[in-house]
């Protein structure tokens, strides 16, 4: 971490904490006024993933809101407010669990009077929300959960959405990635966090190793908690099996602590590590990452965003503000906050968007973003469908760079609407587009 960052942390978390305590003061009030939408956001502010993950994801989305209120975001984002509304937004602190986040988002919604939710990192949270955002009829868009249980456990969704990408595409682009660039791996180990997100994307990747790399074997897989912090026993017991390969979907603190305590170890330099989250590392691990680790960034954000009016401003604002490019959270934040002014300003209401409108605008919709153009064309229309991106960590002259970029289009990694996606890749990924 450079020395700017714990500076930019603690204004980060003192403006959150200020705006919350601002905002829910004025909760009675705010809620009756015509020209305001409020929107709660949710993100770790404490604990072990609030420095990698939930804080650049809260100083995306400030940045967004800041703009979207000032009418500065480019074009066609550049009316000013949602809907002519400003919009202000009551953050809440992701740590504490599942019970927790549904007592805040009850919270939210009863006392609170947002009139849209958007949030949820951990996979264990959203799996709990989500039935109550059905339940409460509430707009609320996850915008990292990867989870592909989401959509399986909230059937036939009406007011839950999810601006990213699931698990499935992570790591079926994993395995795609390895088949293009590594080819010859015979040995292929993991470690993930024991709870629905490790669970599944061991599982998605290992199925899809099955069908891209067959000769491949499985030698070992570690399990360790979340927010564990320390896995000297996972590396030893990693090291016995010798493989090629490491996949990890841990993300966060965890996975940085890993990479840290793997490098030192000697493991990473027997194994390449692939690291389906990696890019939230990409310009924190300073040299602790082997050159040659591969980074995913859980589609096309952080470094690999494409080029394009939004994604230009967005970095530079956001290097401007904090001292360093956004990471992959803070561009999915963003991404969730531009659907949100997409969905209210194209909702056709007068004054304050109903969760019914918002719904109703973002269904199917296809709206611009710093990550290009988004299609919410899986799920009914409620999840995003976009290509999948992975490459190699490299740390030259003080600079971290990736190269050997790889693209996989969502056709490629997605399974079609209505299938189940274990099965789909099970039966070697029928109806894939991948040119």
């Amino acid at each position: 971490m450079t020395t700017q960052q714990p500076q930019a942390l603690k204004r980060t978390l003192l403006s959150v904490a200020l705006a919350s305590v601002g905002l829910m003061g004025l909760a009675g009030s705010a809620s009756a006024q015509d020209d305001t939408f409020k929107v709660g956001f949710v993100t770790f502010l404490s604990g072990g993933a609030s420095g990698p993950f939930g804080v650049p994801a809260a100083q995306g989305a400030e940045i967004v809101i800041k703009a979207i209120n000032e009418g500065t975001l480019p074009a066609p984002y550049n009316t000013r407010g949602v809907n002519g509304l400003t919009l202000e937004s009551v953050v809440v602190d992701e740590a504490g669990g599942p019970t927790k986040q549904v007592e805040e988002y009850r919270n939210l919604v009863q006392r609170q009077d947002v009139d849209a939710v958007i949030g949820y990192i951990s996979s264990g949270d959203c799996l709990a929300i989500g039935p109550v955002a059905e339940e409460m009829e509430m707009f609320t868009i996850a915008f990292d959960c990867g989870t592909p249980r989401l959509f399986q456990e909230v059937e036939n969704p009406s007011y839950l959405f999810r601006t990213g990408l699931d698990a499935v595409a992570d790591n079926v682009g994993a395995a795609r990635y390895l088949a293009e660039t590594h080819p010859n791996a015979s040995r292929i180990a993991g470690i993930q966090q024991n709870y629905a997100w490790g669970q599944d994307s061991w599982q998605d990747f290992t199925l899809a190793m099955e069908q891209l790399m067959p000769e491949a074997e499985i030698v070992n897989n570690q399990t360790p908690q979340i927010f564990q912090g320390s896995y000297g026993t996972e590396i030893s017991a990693l090291q016995t099996r010798r493989p090629d390969v490491i996949h990890s979907s841990m993300w966060g603190g965890d996975m940085e602590s890993f990479v840290a305590q793997a490098n030192a170890r000697g493991l990473l330099a027997q194994a390449t590590a692939l690291l389906t989250t990696g890019e939230s590392g990409l310009h924190r691990f300073e040299g602790q990452a082997p050159n040659g680790t591969i980074l995913g960034g859980r589609g096309p954000f952080g470094g690999f965003m494409p080029e394009n009016e939004l994604s230009d401003w967005f970095r530079k604002a956001y290097e401007e503000e904090h001292g360093t490019p956004p990471s992959y959270p803070a561009s999915k934040a963003a991404q969730a906050i531009l659907a949100l002014k997409y969905a209210a300003d194209n909702s056709g209401a007068d004054g304050v968007p109903s969760p019914e409108q918002l719904a109703a605008a973002l269904k199917g919709a296809e709206f611009p973003s710093v990550s290009g153009t988004v299609r919410m064309a899986l799920a009914d229309g409620h999840q995003a469908l976009q290509p999948m991106y992975y490459g190699e960590y490299h740390y030259e002259d003080g600079e971290a760079s990736l190269r050997n970029v790889r693209s996989f289009p969502g056709e490629c990694v997605s399974a079609p609407d209505g299938q189940n996606p274990q099965e789909w890749i099970k039966a070697g990924f029928p109806g894939a587009e991948c040119d």
